[in-house]
């Protein structure tokens, strides 16, 4: 935690699919955006067993009647806490803007929603996720049933609570297609975040979001199928079936080059854009606030390796499986102002340049609910008056209308029940 007198409040929620991570990794450092004036928080919170294990017993237990989401309920928690203290390190509590990345993305997305932190919250920023198709949470039954069955190849949930977290590991390692994810829970959260963004029961606060160019690989569409148009076709068809034909018109390869890029766009929106698109599309119409959508398209550097050394000499040409844009998670070092703190990669002065560009109109949208601000390109609002514009933030970055709309309509419609 850093910061100075008269800062505004950032909370920063790490990713991780709700499965593993923690705040203490280099790329999510404060201090750059403490020199800017923030008062930057890295908040914990429980993971999988640990974080979001549901039983039948724990839920008559509970005074709520509810079990599974503590990991969620830690992040009101730590809010709360943030709420109360921030004062103290130079914050202004009703100033508190919370970010994140990945399933910290889509814990924003569900706090904005919850009635337990939506009053808590000043502004949002979602880097890639929200919980109406990413993670979505398990009707509380079936996540019970998932609970009972790892407490009964434990022994008992009594057995459970006798065990160490060491003990509690070598269980889930033995076991065999247990995972622990969000539930429906009725209490954290009520109903499906779709209804509650529909009827604007939400946190009407400013919202910036988006999502990066390769979010991931044509592979999740393809498989080991060569990028043909035909291929293309048959995997789409094995997504959606009799619906396949509206996802073909939107994605639409004419001709074998394009079907790299098209399939990637598909796994891309399928894995995560799809969803916080909706988040942005929904809050547009019942938040009240202003929304801010951006696609971030700056792939990282050369990756170096893991261990900290003198750079490999450059290779002629692309290296093999170069990224086609930017990946998942690669935008958090470019926001936290944080490239160099990360010895794997080849970081240049463009790299520091985006950098600075993504971090300051970070720093604008916390300091007033809108990332514009001197020596900045313009950034419009998402709204349909204007055009649903959307900063594309690159080497040269710029806005213009949504070109991945029609996309995520048709994703829409064809997910629609006949």
């Amino acid at each position: 935690m850093s910061g100075r007198e008269n800062s505004l409040g950032l909370s920063i929620f790490w990713g991780g699919g709700f499965q593993n991570g923690d705040g203490s990794e280099p790329r999510y450092d404060g201090e750059n955006l403490a020199r800017r004036g923030m008062v930057a928080v890295t908040l914990n919170y429980r993971t999988n067993i640990f974080g979001f294990f549901s039983h039948p017993e724990l839920t008559r237990e509970s005074p709520h009647r509810a079990s599974g989401n503590y990991g969620l309920l830690d992040q009101v928690a730590a809010l709360d806490w943030v709420k109360r203290n921030i004062a103290a390190f130079g914050g202004d509590p009703k100033r508190v803007t919370i970010t994140g990345e990945s399933a910290g993305s889509i814990s924003i997305s569900v706090l904005m929603a919850s009635p337990l932190s939506r009053t808590l919250i000043a502004g949002a920023i979602g880097e890639s996720g929200a919980m109406f198709s990413s993670l979505p949470p398990r009707p509380l039954a079936e996540s019970e049933e998932n609970g009972a069955k790892f407490a009964a190849a434990a022994g008992s949930l009594a057995a459970l609570r006798k065990m160490t977290a060491e003990q509690i590991q070598e269980v889930m390692a033995r076991g065999k297609g247990f995972r622990f994810s969000t539930a429906l829970d009725g209490y954290f959260l009520p109903r499906r975040l779709k209804e509650i963004f529909q009827a604007g029961e939400q946190s009407k606060i400013p919202l910036l979001a988006g999502s990066n160019s390769e979010e991931a690989g044509a592979r999740a569409v393809l498989g080991a199928a060569e990028p043909t148009i035909a291929n293309f076709s048959e995997a789409v068809k094995r997504l959606y079936g009799e619906r396949a034909g509206i996802v073909l018109k939107a994605y639409a390869p004419s001709r074998a080059e394009e079907v790299t890029a098209a399939a990637t766009d598909l796994a891309s929106d399928l894995f995560i854009a799809h969803s916080t698109w909706k988040w942005t599309e929904l809050h547009g119409k019942t938040g009240g606030k202003p929304v801010c959508r951006y696609l971030y398209a700056h792939p990282r550097p050369r990756f170096l390796g893991n261990a900290a050394g003198p750079a490999p000499p450059p290779a002629a040409g692309p290296a093999p499986g170069a990224p086609r844009g930017a990946a998942h998670p690669a935008e958090i070092q470019y926001a936290m102002g944080n490239p160099g703190l990360d010895p794997r990669y080849a970081w240049g002065p463009e790299d520091h340049q985006v950098s600075r560009i993504l971090q300051a109109y970070f720093v604008n949208f916390i300091r007033k609910g809108n990332p514009n601000g001197k020596g900045l390109p313009k950034w419009p609002a998402y709204q349909e008056k204007g055009g649903y514009q959307r900063m594309r933030v690159d080497g040269v970055s710029q806005a213009g209308p949504e070109p991945s709309r029609q996309r995520y309509l048709a994703l829409d419609q064809a997910a629609e029940k006949p």
